[in-house]
């Protein structure tokens, strides 16, 4: 093999590293997952509990699905009777702890869904966190009336 060619192997290979997944953070897992359906092209709301069960706190930054062009994590809060959601750019675990993504609380806001979903459907979502690392999970779409998974 010629210099170059040795080269261009090494190159490609490093490539293909930088883009293989994040690991996934010790000790953090995610439950009861799930997505409030919509019809059309409205946004909906993810929803799940994150549990961090390692010595370290952790920090959700983002999520993204191939399901939809945008995943954001938002929170509604209710002020002087009135409704209104803001976006947070991020949201810690504390260690040994755990963060309810809740109707009415945190949640991840959906939009620009790729594909017509409907209840029963599953969505591969990705959480990540500071560092990098990076956590995949599988959110199943529930009805609009639904209020959380049957345990």
């Amino acid at each position: 093999m010629t210099f170059r060619s040795v080269l261009a192997a090494a190159l490609f290979a490093l490539s293909f590293a930088a883009t293989a997944a994040a690991p996934a953070p010790e000790g953090v897992r995610v439950e009861h997952a799930w997505i409030r359906w919509l019809p059309a092209q409205l946004p909906s709301a993810g929803y799940a509990v994150i549990v961090n069960d390692s010595d370290a706190g952790v920090r959700l930054t983002g999520a993204h699905s191939a399901d939809y062009g945008m995943v954001m994590l938002h929170r509604s809060m209710l002020a002087n009777s009135d409704s209104r959601m803001e976006m947070v750019n991020e949201l810690d675990i504390p260690a040994h702890g755990s963060v309810k993504l809740a109707p009415g609380g945190y949640h991840l806001m959906l939009t620009q869904p790729v594909r017509a979903l409907k209840p029963g459907d599953k969505v591969a979502m990705t959480l990540e966190f500071a560092g990098g690392a990076e956590l995949q999970t599988v959110f199943s779409v529930l009805p609009a009336n639904a209020s959380g998974p049957a345990d």
